[in-house]
């Protein structure tokens, strides 16, 4: 058990069982919370130990506790699908840039620093007002808008691995540059975009959750964390678990990925230290 607890230290332990959840809910949700939207506008708001209810209803009488569970898909899959994204285009593009440097990596990284000069969430309210788009298209517009932080870091791990021996052994026997950069840099490389892939995640929650409560993203109605906060501003003083809940697993989401991000980048800069 000592072994394991110093390997495991118990907060990874107990984001990892959070994760666990999260994940389950997000790939079961019909499982988990098959009755998510069903409504009875007959019972309408209900404090939460309501017999049938553990959390109480909302005012269209829908069940807190399934709905909140339900809305994890929503919730997740965006962020995850954000934190993808925007890694395979700092992988794209920050690599290149890093190892050739010259021109290329002045236009890349000048078009990095201008997209970070700018408020993510508010130009994606602008943007996804504009073009009147959903769920997915807020989701693409985050990924180039969180792309600029994964090209730098991708790009900085690049440059200061590029001098080392084993770079230009690879030179001398005439390796592909394609191959050095992906084959054989990159891997040393992966504890940063590990990291910053995580920390993604927990960001693009946050704000995906902070445009459905604005009304972006999913539609009205959908079972989502960010819906349901707004929602549930309304039932503060009725019932006030209509926006604790999912405010609650948004904020234990997010730490507890931030905190497996952490766990995991440091386990992988040790293990490539000690090769």
């Amino acid at each position: 058990m000592t072994k394991v607890l110093r390997k495991f230290p118990v907060l990874v332990i107990l984001s990892l069982i959070v994760l666990a959840f999260v994940a389950f809910c997000a790939l079961a949700p019909g499982v988990v919370a098959p009755d998510a939207t069903v409504q009875n506008i007959l019972l309408g708001v209900s404090v939460p130990g309501t017999a049938g209810h553990l959390l109480g209803t909302d005012e269209l009488g829908r069940d807190i506790l399934q709905l909140t569970l339900g809305g994890t898909r929503s919730a997740i899959v965006g962020p995850v699908v954000i934190a993808a994204g925007s890694m395979t285009l700092g992988v794209l593009l920050g690599t290149p840039a890093g190892y050739f440097g010259g021109l290329l990596d002045t236009v890349i990284a000048r078009w990095a620093d201008l997209l970070l000069a700018l408020p993510a969430v508010l130009l994606a309210i602008v943007i996804a007002g504009i073009v009147g788009g959903g769920y997915w298209v807020t989701v693409a517009i985050m990924i180039v808008l969180f792309s600029p932080s994964d090209v730098r870091l991708i790009r900085a791990g690049v440059m200061e691995q590029k001098g080392l021996p084993y770079v230009e052994s690879a030179r001398v026997l005439r390796l592909p540059s394609w191959r050095i950069m992906y084959g054989q840099i990159l891997p040393n490389v992966v504890p940063i975009f590990t990291t910053n892939f995580m920390l993604n995640i927990a960001y693009g929650l946050t704000a995906m959750s902070s445009l459905s409560y604005l009304g972006l993203g999913v539609g009205e109605g959908s079972p989502d964390w960010g819906r349901q906060l707004s929602d549930g501003q309304q039932l503060l003083t009725s019932n006030p678990a209509a926006a604790l809940a999912p405010g609650i697993m948004i904020v234990l989401t997010a730490v507890a990925v931030n905190v497996v991000g952490d766990w995991l980048g440091e386990r992988l800069s040790a293990r490539i230290a000690s090769q």
